[in-house]
């Protein structure tokens, strides 16, 4: 059994459902601290999280990562114990396998190798691991960034371990995100029996064409990087639950994912404009989730698919699609981050599994990228 696949079966086998941690940041720490890593616990409220730093020059290359995982669901579904790392016909199962405790044990081995071979290495390493990604992202990577941002510490590179790949390791590298921001709508009308229409106000009537409306908006055509921006409705709530009531209120929950073609406040004035244009009564509260952001050239990015292509023989596609990812709060600091992990097939599944063979290989791709940087 490979380093980096013991090390992942004994992340597994710790069950850290957000925002636990189950040790498994004293685990990774007491690895990284025997290279010569200054270890930094940092916890917020629920929230256990981990700053590391190997050297004290620039420039800062950071691996990014969470240990955190998602409920199992239910037992009965998987083949074998979701938190009892088993490897059967080359795949490796367990929860977190592929989301993404494969790539922490990866991003572990990696550096251990590299420091064994450069000792004296360039700039510096350091580790940002939180166990809240999965969940409400309050306490995690957000509060990190800020108290090194607090004290003027940058990341000038970063790669995020999150599932990239699609058929085999490395094939796609995320080199940016789509922003998300969701809108909570209420539309009040008036209640009443259903014979009556004239006594009552029916907000799902009145509310039809203006989602319509907003369903059928092209929002931009996006860009050479960025798909064109999506809405879609997420939640949809109104009535008593009787077929002789009309309803007081609608109550309508939707999601934009934005290129760089918009800006949040864009979408607002557009949305908010036509509900007004549709003569609703309504109230809309806003959760801005991230800023859409890119790595489109520089080091990394360069370092990145050099290294896929030593050992892929071929470079990775260059993808903005999917959700969001951490990398949200990073690159707002003017840090480069791509993200750079498994095939994400299984993620969030029952029976979430990765083949084994590629976390050796990635383990390979991340120590690559350290050299093109910093040997």
């Amino acid at each position: 059994m490979s380093d980096v696949i013991a090390l992942a079966k004994d992340l597994i086998r710790r069950p850290s459902v957000t925002p636990l941690d189950e040790g498994c940041q004293t685990l990774m720490a007491e690895r990284l601290e025997r290279l010569g890593f200054v270890i930094e616990p940092m916890v917020f409220e629920d929230t256990t999280n981990l700053w590391a730093r190997r050297g004290s020059e620039g420039p800062l290359f950071c691996f990014a990562g969470h240990t955190d995982v998602v409920p199992a669901g239910p037992l009965d579904k998987w083949h074998t114990p979701p938190f009892e790392p088993t490897i059967m016909d080359g795949m490796l199962y367990g929860r977190g396998a592929a989301d993404m405790k494969g790539s922490l044990a990866a991003m572990v081995v990696a550096t251990e190798r590299f420091v064994a071979a450069h000792p004296d290495h360039q700039g510096s390493i350091a580790f940002l691991i939180t166990s809240d990604e999965e969940g409400p992202f309050i306490n995690g990577t957000v509060r990190v960034i800020d108290t090194l941002e607090a004290r003027n510490e940058k990341i000038r590179w970063c790669i995020v371990g999150e599932p990239s790949s699609t058929a085999v390791v490395g094939d796609v590298v995320k080199n940016g995100r789509r922003g998300s921001i969701t809108g909570d709508l209420l539309v009040r009308g008036v209640q009443g029996h259903v014979a009556y229409p004239h006594l009552a106000d029916n907000p799902i009537h009145k509310a039809a064409p203006a989602l319509a409306e907003l369903a059928a908006t092209v929002w931009d055509e996006g860009n050479t990087y960025f798909p064109p921006t999506s809405f879609q409705i997420a939640n949809i709530q109104a009535g008593t639950g009787a077929s002789n009531v009309i309803p007081g209120e609608l109550q309508v929950q939707f999601n934009f994912r934005f290129s760089t073609e918009l800006t949040d406040m864009d979408i607002r004035e557009r949305v908010e404009a036509l509900l007004t244009r549709h003569g609703l009564d309504f109230e809309l509260k806003w959760t801005l989730s991230g800023q859409p952001f890119l790595t489109d050239t520089g080091a990394l990015l360069e370092a990145t698919v050099a290294a896929v292509a030593a050992v892929n023989g071929q470079q990775p596609a260059l993808l903005t699609t999917g959700g969001t990812s951490d990398g949200r709060f990073i690159a707002p600091t003017g840090a480069e981050v791509i993200e750079l992990g498994p095939v994400n097939a299984t993620i969030h599944k029952v029976n979430e599994c990765v083949k084994a063979d590629d976390l050796d290989l990635l383990a390979d791709m991340y120590q690559g990228v350290l050299e093109h940087l910093l040997a």
